[in-house]
């Protein structure tokens, strides 16, 4: 594959989707793209650029190889469309919202990917689940947990690069743009 995979994750409620849409169109200059994600969950879920589909729907297109990766977390489904394979091939980037308990995998598929950990203090993440109202206060007790089972046992035996986003999002999106300037493939990115 000749483009680089830049592979986001971090706990649900540390601001991806904020910082995926903030640093969309710097992204470009890279040549870098995001890939939309499908997902279990409704079109209408406010947040995520995603692709909602039925669980029905989506066991059928990841039957059909229609997914270069996908994973279930929180009681959904997430897959990266096949797209992905032919951006990267064509040497353009990508970046994609992935998950921390897949890493493992997309390395293993992806072994040059770069990985970007999005991290946020305990309080601002709390504070950011319950403000954007998509979970029950069970369901967002269960995504703290998950998030500091991940603190204590890490992602990966390889190095991640740790972004901070409890504060201001500019600074969040330069902080991505200089890790992935720093990372690039000569001739790339």
């Amino acid at each position: 594959m000749d483009g680089k995979l830049i592979y986001l994750m971090g706990p649900s409620g540390s601001g991806k989707d904020s910082l995926i849409e903030a640093a969309r169109e710097p992204l470009r200059a890279f040549n870098c793209e995001v890939m939309r994600r499908v997902i279990t969950r409704s079109a209408e879920s406010v947040g995520e650029d995603a692709i909602g589909v039925t669980p029905e729907e989506f066991e059928r297109r990841e039957r059909a190889g229609d997914f270069s990766l996908a994973w279930r977390a929180n009681g959904l489904a997430y897959g990266i469309p096949v797209e992905m394979d032919r951006r990267l091939s064509a040497g353009q980037s990508v970046l994609v919202n992935g998950s921390r308990a897949n890493l493992r995998q997309a390395l293993e598929r992806y072994p040059t990917l770069l990985p970007v950990l999005l991290t946020v203090r305990d309080e601002v993440l709390r504070e950011r689940l319950l403000r954007r109202g998509r979970e029950t206060l069970e369901q967002v007790d269960a995504r703290l947990a998950r998030n500091a089972l991940f603190k204590d046992r890490g992602s990966s035996d390889g190095p991640v690069h740790h972004i901070d986003n409890s504060g201001d999002l500019n600074e969040t999106v330069s902080h991505l743009l200089s890790l992935i300037d720093l990372n690039a493939v000569p001739g790339q990115i």
